[in-house]
């Protein structure tokens, strides 16, 4: 098995095979060299040590100097010393980290997308220059706390309170499921106040009756990234830690609905992973005599996954391309996710039937991807409520209660 392994290994690193329709023709210099430093990074610093701390359920801490020396934290974000790449670029970001890892992914995700970038659409001038320049440098690690224990999907159901006292804020409640949250420097808490409006308070580390320490486990997927269960009890925030543009849950779907899309680009990193290896396996692996390639059975599964493949990346940079020109609508990042979830969910599925039994191990990295993208199927809004999201949009009916 080594060998076959090795051998494997070795031809899914040689060069990747999902651009089937030349799409790396379109992207511009910085693109591309943006691209090819994630990836590096993903190949040389990811996968070699990625599988043990996801079988031990620890997170890599070595690799948070490294994503920091890549200076992409913060991707779209200008000024704050952040690198206001492109939509595209901050696409392909997502994708190559998930590439490899959909923790080290998530990780990442939660500190640039979710944090920096609620700070940045929701802060003051004031609030970003406190909080970003060091996030972009990893000095200070963010995390985004708005689900709770008995509100998954009905986010808007916020029950987390925030209360006046004095020149401050007293926040009360429960989060459930805030990746990074054991290990941040700072998280945001949307919370609701006593006029119903929801706000977004900046909590710090080490706040009195602020507990994040509850770390989630025995956890199927996204083992090597740890999501938290937070106990607020009278956390005092001050006043200055409330974002000034946050005052409705729409502002919390503005920072949702541009994740989305990050998400959408993550599900194209983990099928993108699964097919190589299931093209580098097959090619390798000899059964009746041949390597498996060449039996029509895995042909045809190969195609559709290629199908699947081309077809996510497609949709993936005509969304960056609207979000480029603010056309983007909340709609269409559902579409991009729930097809792209769907789609990634069925080829890491095909892999690891190509695979056989050697699909379940992790030394194939196809079994990680395969329950990573039971993770990414749920979180940024499962399945159905992105269906009820586009099927609000093009009915004009709502089928939320």
């Amino acid at each position: 098995m080594t060998d076959l392994l090795d051998r494997v290994d070795a031809a899914v690193a040689a060069a990747p095979a999902t651009d089937y329709y030349l799409l790396d023709e379109t992207l511009t210099d910085s693109e591309r060299a943006i691209r090819d430093k994630v990836r590096a990074f993903a190949d040389h610093d990811v996968l070699p040590i990625i599988n043990d701390f996801w079988e031990r359920a620890e997170f890599p801490f070595e690799l948070v100097p490294k994503i920091a020396a890549l200076g992409v934290a913060g991707t779209t974000i200008e000024g704050y010393g952040c690198p206001g790449m492109s939509r595209l670029a901050a696409g392909l970001v997502s994708r190559e980290i998930a590439r490899a890892d959909g923790s080290v992914n998530t990780f990442f995700g939660v500190h640039s997308g979710l944090a920096m970038g609620t700070i940045h659409l929701c802060g003051s001038d004031e609030q970003r220059e406190r909080w970003l320049p060091a996030m972009a440098r990893l000095e200070r690690i963010g995390a985004f706390g708005l689900t709770e224990p008995r509100h998954g999907s009905d986010s808007v159901a916020l029950e987390t309170s925030a209360r006046r006292r004095g020149d401050g804020f007293v926040l009360n409640g429960r989060k459930r499921w805030i990746g990074n949250a054991s290990i941040a420097d700072l998280v945001i808490i949307w919370a609701r106040d006593e006029d119903g409006d929801v706000g977004a308070y900046v909590v710090e580390k080490g706040a009195p009756g602020f507990d994040p320490s509850s770390v989630i486990t025995r956890k199927l997927g996204k083992r090597a990234v740890w999501q938290a269960e937070i106990a607020l009890e009278d956390v005092e925030v001050p006043a200055e830690n409330k974002l000034a543009n946050a005052r409705t849950f729409k502002d919390a779907g503005r920072v949702l609905t541009t994740t989305r899309g990050g998400a959408a680009w993550e599900s194209v990193g983990h099928a993108m992973a699964c097919y190589e290896a299931a093209l580098a396996y097959a090619g390798e692996r000899e059964q009746f005599g041949r390597p498996i390639a060449g039996f029509q059975l895995v042909q045809h599964k190969l195609a559709n996954m290629l199908a699947d493949v081309t077809a996510a990346q497609l949709m993936c940079v005509r969304l960056a391309q609207l979000q480029e020109e603010d056309r983007m609508t909340p709609a269409m990042a559902s579409l991009a996710k729930m097809h792209n979830a769907q789609r990634a969910k069925a080829v890491c599925a095909a892999a690891r039937d190509v695979l056989g039994g050697n699909g379940l191990l992790l030394d194939y990295h196809v079994a990680r991807h395969m329950t990573d993208m039971e993770v990414v199927d749920t979180y940024e809004g499962t399945d159905s409520i992105q269906a009820l999201i586009v099927g609000r949009d093009v009915t004009g009916l709502s089928a939320f209660a």
